[in-house]
């Protein structure tokens, strides 16, 4: 089969064996892949997790039909349409565990629009509802909400009724449309004490959850901006993953500072992610009313260029590889 493989020297396209599914597992036959930032990572030679390295094929979300399931799954038949979170996704084929596939709602969704979603709504359903503890009525504020992932956030932020919900950007176009996905203030964090902005907005409080996917760059301005007894769920590293932080601001305001990742999680516990997001989320998603802009398109053989438009940080929402 076709796949995009990270090579000695960078992203290569050619022919790998066709995977087999475990016991566990589900293959499916890839109609679109998402872009994630880690596949970045991982085309730079570095590892993520377990993921990554010389050899191994890119794409951490993908959508398609499923080709045979493994002897322990029930959950899925072949010929159905899915999309799921998993390895080695920017391939004509790709295997997933039977807990990160989801039927395709039968909305007339497309698969493009499929693979976009995956990733995004397990990362932000644990991040804004399970670490994140939001109640109804608190404020909130999303670090990189124009990415995929942060575009999510702030919807479901609005769906379970936060009463502001902030988005960060640090373009002026992006920041613009933010409002189409649910924020009620965009803010630029490039400006100097962006925090103000937001402390102003809150009456001086702070706001009481941040989703957090920058982080060195913007850390002690999030605690300035965080309420006394506020929540900090770290889930990205976009501005670095290491930088000066406050410890005294940190203890003064008492904020609770979640660091989560796929990486170090057991299968079980991602079978359960994905469990309590489709528990809570997936009416909204039949209904179409969570959803993710495509900002561009590429084939599987423009794999190389879709990630560098990725790495041009010019896009809004996803960008997807058709298969």
């Amino acid at each position: 089969m076709k796949a995009a493989v990270l090579g000695e020297s960078g992203l290569e396209i050619r022919e790998v064996a066709k995977p087999v599914p475990g016991p566990s597992q589900v293959l499916v036959k890839v109609r679109a892949a998402g872009l994630n930032r880690a596949d970045l990572i991982m085309a730079s030679g570095q590892r993520h997790g377990s993921a990554g390295g010389v050899g191994s094929v890119l794409g951490l979300e993908f959508a398609g039909e499923v080709e045979a399931v493994g002897s322990e799954v029930n959950t899925v038949r072949p010929g159905e349409r899915v999309m799921c979170s998993g390895n080695g996704g920017y391939a004509e084929y790709a295997v997933a565990d039977w807990g990160r596939v989801s039927t395709i709602p039968a909305n007339n969704m497309g698969y493009e629009a499929a693979a976009t979603l995956p990733v995004a709504l397990q990362t932000m359903h644990d991040a804004v509802v399970t670490n994140g503890r939001l109640k109804a009525g608190e404020t909130v504020l999303i670090q990189g909400a124009s990415s995929g992932v942060g575009l999510m956030g702030l919807q479901i932020a609005k769906l379970k009724g936060a009463r502001l919900v902030i988005g960060t950007s640090t373009n002026a176009a992006r920041r613009a449309r933010l409002h189409e996905f649910g924020a009620d203030l965009a803010v630029d964090t490039t400006e100097a004490d962006w925090s103000a902005r937001v402390l102003e907005a809150t009456g001086g409080k702070g706001v009481d959850l941040i989703v957090d996917q920058v982080s060195a760059s913007v850390a002690n301005e999030n605690l300035k901006a965080t309420a006394i007894l506020g929540r900090i769920v770290n889930v990205g590293r976009l501005g670095g993953f290491k930088g000066e932080f406050d410890f005294d601001l940190h203890a003064l305001r008492r904020i609770d500072y979640i660091g989560v990742t796929f990486r170090t999680r057991t299968p079980e516990e991602v079978r359960e992610i994905v469990r309590r997001m489709r528990a809570d989320l997936w009416g909204e998603i039949e209904a179409g009313r969570l959803r993710l802009p495509i900002d561009r398109t590429f084939s599987l053989d423009e794999a190389k260029a879709a990630l560098a438009h990725m790495r041009a940080n010019a896009h809004f929402g996803k960008i997807v590889l058709t298969v």
